[in-house]
């Protein structure tokens, strides 16, 4: 899951303006730096042990993804296979906010597809977090053109 972004203004911009470590736009922010560094000890300490997160869709990433290890070794794991890891992968957060322990967040991804064709996805996510870490993620996004970008022609 490594990244070669050369847009990461993630948390690095916008954390300065969160109020304290461990906020939850804090710990989000975090997470997408560390997916974009593809640094795995953040992400899998961005993740609450029995975190969840849910993708719409029949795409192969779609459905809930239940527990930690789910999330990362299932989830992403999924995601950044379909992407080739040789060409530039990307994310720019592009808008963040949120009260109490719910957070929204928007953002660009980018990359090209192992099918060879570009990913270019405008993304929105609903995270909860609690006590540091994140519990759920719900994020919404044209499943139809990840499938066409990413998934190979169906025989």
């Amino acid at each position: 899951m490594t990244s070669t972004a050369t847009e990461t203004e993630t948390a690095t911009d916008t954390a300065e303006n969160s109020p304290a470590a461990g906020a939850p736009k804090e710990v989000v922010l975090r997470y997408f730096d560390a997916l974009v560094a593809g640094d795995q000890d953040v992400i899998r300490d961005s993740w609450a042990e029995d975190g969840s997160c849910w993708y719409a869709g029949d795409l192969p990433i779609s459905g809930t993804w239940q527990g930690r290890d789910q999330v990362i070794n299932g989830f992403l794991a999924t995601a950044f296979a379909h992407l080739d890891p040789e060409r530039e992968i990307g994310a720019r957060v592009t808008n963040i906010f949120g009260e109490g322990e719910q957070v929204s967040v928007e953002w660009d991804s980018w990359g090209t597809g192992r099918t060879g064709r570009p990913y270019r996805q405008k993304n929105t996510a609903i995270f909860t977090v609690r006590d540091g870490a994140i519990v759920s993620m719900r994020e919404y996004a044209d499943t139809q053109h990840w499938e066409r970008a990413l998934v190979a022609e169906r025989g």
